[in-house]
Parts: C-alpha cells; sequence; structure tokens
C-alpha cells in the first residue's frame, strides 16, 4: 500500500485496498480478483489519506483519514459510494476493525487532545456512539477481532495514571460483551510502530522491526501470535525489501 494512503481489506475472496492516483491528490480503491489476477478500480467521492477500510456485512466502509469526519460504503454489486453517518469527530492515528456487523475505533487525536472514547458504529441504524471509555491511551495501532473480542496490537501506549509512555510490541483484548481489557503479551525488544497485523486460522500473524541497538529497527520480524494458547512464535522468512507493508488473509483458489 503506498504509504498514508491507508489499509486494505478482503471481501468476497477480492483484495480491495487504496491507492494513489498518479495525478492529482487523495486515493482510489483498488480491488484484486485472484481468480484472474485483474485488477479493478473505482474512486470514493472524497480523497483519502491514512483512513481505514473494513468489511461488513457485504460492504466495505471508509472510516475517517487526516482531517476527515466522514465515512463511506461501498457496494461492490453496485459499484458505488454513499455517505454514511460521519464519526463523532476527526481523528488521527486511531484503528478501527469490524466484530459481530459493527465498526469499533480506538486510540488516536481529535482536534481537541487524545481520544480516550471507544466509539461503536452500528450499520443497521447508521449511528455512532461512545460505547466505552479506555484505560490508556493508545496511538498507531493495529486491530483484529474474533467473535465479540478485539484484539490491539502494537501502537505506542501512555498510562494515563502514570503519564508512562512505552513503544513496544503488544498485544491487548478488549471484550466487547463485558468490557474488560486484558495485557495479553508484550515485548519491549520489538517496536510497536510501524507494525502490521492479519488473523489467519487460530493466530495472528505480525510484521515489525526488532528494536536492537545495533540494527536500529532496520531488522524486519515476522510473528504469530497464538489467540488460543497466548504463545508468541517466530515465523520464518519475513519479507526482506519494501516499506509500509501491509498483511492481509485469503484463500487463493487452487489451479485447475
Amino acid at each position: 500500500m503506498p504509504e498514508g494512503a491507508g489499509t486494505g481489506h478482503v471481501l468476497n475472496k477480492y483484495l480491495y485496498g487504496p491507492r494513489h492516483p498518479r495525478t492529482g491528490g487523495g486515493s482510489r480503491d483498488a480491488s484484486y480478483p485472484p481468480a484472474v489476477g485483474a485488477v479493478a478500480r473505482s474512486r470514493p467521492d472524497q480523497n483519502r489519506y491514512n483512513f481505514r477500510l473494513l468489511a461488513v456485512n457485504g460492504s466495505l466502509f471508509a472510516v475517517g483519514g487526516h482531517s476527515l469526519q466522514t465515512m463511506e460504503s461501498y457496494n461492490p454489486a453496485q459499484n458505488t459510494w454513499t455517505l454514511a453517518a460521519p464519526l463523532p469527530d476527526t481523528l488521527v492515528e486511531f484503528s478501527a476493525c469490524e466484530s459481530l456487523g459493527r465498526i469499533y475505533v480506538i486510540g488516536g487525536y481529535t482536534p481537541r487532545g487524545r481520544n480516550m472514547n471507544v466509539l461503536r458504529y452500528c450499520p443497521a441504524v447508521d449511528e455512532w456512539s461512545v460505547f466505552d471509555i479506555c484505560r490508556h491511551h493508545v496511538r498507531k495501532q493495529q486491530m483484529v477481532s474474533i467473535e465479540e473480542t478485539l484484539f490491539l496490537v502494537g501502537g505506542f501506549r501512555r498510562d494515563s495514571r502514570t503519564g508512562e509512555s512505552e513503544d513496544s510490541l503488544s498485544v491487548h483484548s478488549y471484550n466487547t460483551d463485558s468490557r474488560e481489557w486484558n495485557c495479553l503479551k508484550v515485548n519491549t525488544s520489538k517496536s510497536g510502530l510501524s507494525v502490521s497485523c492479519t488473523l489467519h486460522n487460530d493466530g495472528i500473524y505480525i510484521l515489525s522491526r526488532d528494536m536492537n541497538p545495533n540494527t536500529v529497527g532496520r531488522h524486519r520480524i515476522f510473528l504469530k501470535y497464538c489467540v488460543f494458547t497466548g504463545v508468541c512464535e517466530y515465523v520464518r522468512g519475513p519479507p526482506t525489501e519494501g516499506n509500509n507493508m501491509t498483511l492481509f488473509s485469503m484463500y487463493l483458489p487452487h489451479p485447475p
């Protein structure tokens, strides 16, 4: 994905992702169907940077973006974009994910300061609400979900009680039923920034960088966090080339 463009998502065996047009500002939405290996393009009504693209109930939602409070939904069957209810506030450095047909937004900054709210969007009524309050502020994290549980991976966390901040590769969970937070894993030798992750089968696959002083963040690492056992293990063969990578999980068709 281009730097600053936003995230991508898989929907109905298609990979959708933002890209910068060759001329002009903003981003487009491109889809990659692996069966034919072609790329199709559709353009949202508004140019967006650093937004979140999520699949919810058969539609795609482009959430926020730099200096944008709006949200748009995309219908793949009709190839059309429509405006949805805007975010309660403009956000930057936030993250979002889908859980049980709803969108959850956590972290980042509003124009007035740190966003401590857990925001929830219900597509059925096209409405945002403040769902909960975070105990710690976090920014630039990644999020995935399994049923009612959200997993926050990496990011830069600040303890609201002590004022201490840390950049470490951590995994936290948030249960949307009980509204309980849990710290599942912390590794201070790995960077929590510039993290990409995806959920595949029983694990969260994480692409990060080593914080060893000798490598100064140049050493890329590929990890798997098992959500059922809590074990974090190295995966062989991380990609060595490229920047601003985004991980996806999708099942490719078998060749005839």
